[in-house]
């Protein structure tokens, strides 16, 4: 038994609420539970019950035993003054306040149901499972999981939202320079997103600026901050790209020193970071204020069109500098856009939409919605457990539920697990898990 099932079954009053009383015999009614409190401090806040048919307000915390009052020190901390009940599994010991004053004891041992204790003890056995809840996961109904993975999406979102912020705080507050930064970085893939990231880095974006009137000397940037300019060869296009880009850098004094090299191993021609650089130049070459045009999309087509781009003609026929290839346009794919929309328009548009104070849930769920859902491990295992990701929004979805939820072990926080658990098989309402 863990104290965290004690906080749910408390939080979610999964116990018969009526004939309730004190360890010391007095009638106990339960007005309002309280607030969860997940940092220090007592673990219930503002909880109102009746004891005798005397109303009292204020705190409540919860224990194994009785006696881990003292082993916790509480005694002595003036945080937990306010305590008006302490819930215990097992009583085995009066406790006090630091005033001297006694504290009513409620025993959930005695009211949480046998079927919900079994739920939790079979959740959390200790057979090795992909997911505590796999042998259950099929089972869960539709709207309680349509409704967790529309939260667990905002959620992913929220997160992703600390890390835009802090990168934003290093651009001067310049929503452009992020854009750039975290387009280049995705238009990295796994393998050279962080050399990608760094090449945006180490150019301010008004270099960029006022690069992109010529197609050329934004390729030429691009490509020379990311050393792939570097050394000799006979291939017409690395020198003009070469010459272009020693003159941009003496011009605006450019380092490259702390730039990542990227790399070429084991990556499909078309995810070579010569032709991934090509097509982001091009981008960036054909599409003025970007950022602008962004933010006003509203649906998935409208960011396509903005994506529909090509590396340079030179491209056409090569995958790398000098090395010929058969004749095809580099045009960026549509499941290439698809990771870009996911993994960046959508987080940008908002995270500027919360800076701005306005709420655009339904808009960023509907968008995501739009697109097919990823392909990958841990997609493709839930589809396997039941056939839940239907689009970006549920696969996005799904790895916040993997990552944050699963591997962590807080079924007890999560709408599937409270599901399960739960001694009524009812819809847990997922708002009450925020």
């Amino acid at each position: 038994m863990k104290e965290d099932f004690l906080h749910y079954v408390w939080k979610f009053q999964k116990f018969d609420v009526g004939g309730l009383y004190t360890s010391n015999g007095e009638i106990l009614h339960i007005k309002n539970p309280g607030s969860h409190n997940q940092n220090s401090g007592p673990d219930f806040f503002n909880a109102q019950i009746e004891l005798d048919s005397q109303l009292w307000a204020g705190n409540v915390e919860i224990h194994l035993k009785s006696s881990d009052w003292y082993a916790h020190a509480h005694e002595t901390d003036s945080a937990y003054d306010n305590v008006i009940l302490h819930v215990v599994w097992e009583h085995d010991a009066e406790i006090y306040r630091k005033d001297g004053s006694a504290i009513p004891t409620f025993i959930l041992k005695k009211h949480v149901p046998k079927t919900t204790q079994e739920r939790y003890q079979k959740l959390f056995s200790q057979e090795k499972k992909w997911i505590n809840c796999e042998n259950d996961f099929a089972s869960i109904d539709e709207f309680t999981a349509e409704n967790w993975l529309e939260r667990l999406y905002l959620e992913r979102l929220q997160r992703k939202e600390k890390i835009l912020l802090k990168e934003l705080k290093e651009t001067q507050n310049h929503w452009e320079s992020l854009l750039f930064r975290m387009l280049c970085k995705n238009f990295g893939l796994k393998v050279n997103g962080d050399s990608f990231f760094s090449v945006a880095k180490s150019i301010d974006f008004s270099v960029v600026k006022k690069c992109s009137q010529e197609r050329q000397d934004l390729e030429a940037l691009l490509m020379g901050q990311a050393g792939l300019l570097e050394g000799d060869t006979e291939d017409w296009y690395f020198k003009t790209l070469k010459t272009r880009y020693g003159y941009l850098k003496h011009k605006f004094q450019l380092e490259n020193s702390n730039v990542i090299a990227p790399k070429f191993f084991r990556l499909r021609p078309p995810n070579f970071p010569t032709v991934r650089l090509a097509q982001f130049a091009m981008l960036y070459f054909e599409q003025e204020n970007l950022f602008s045009k962004v933010i006003a999309a509203q649906n998935v087509n409208a960011l396509y069109k903005l994506f529909a781009v090509c590396g340079s003609e030179y491209w056409d026929t090569h995958y790398n500098f000098g090395i010929g290839s058969l004749q095809r346009k580099k045009r960026i794919s549509k499941s290439f856009m698809d990771l870009l929309v996911i993994n960046t328009i959508i987080p940008l548009k908002f995270c500027y939409a919360v800076q701005q104070g306005k709420d655009i849930s339904e808009q960023i769920l509907r968008l995501a919605s739009e697109i097919s859902s990823e392909e990958n491990t841990i997609v493709k295992k839930y589809n396997s457990l039941k056939n839940i990701s239907k689009n970006a929004c549920n696969s996005q979805a799904l790895l916040q539920l993997k990552s944050e939820y699963c591997d962590k072990n807080r079924c007890l926080q999560c709408a599937i697990g409270n599901s399960i658990i739960g001694s009524e098989r009812k819809t847990a309402k997922v708002q009450q898990l925020q």
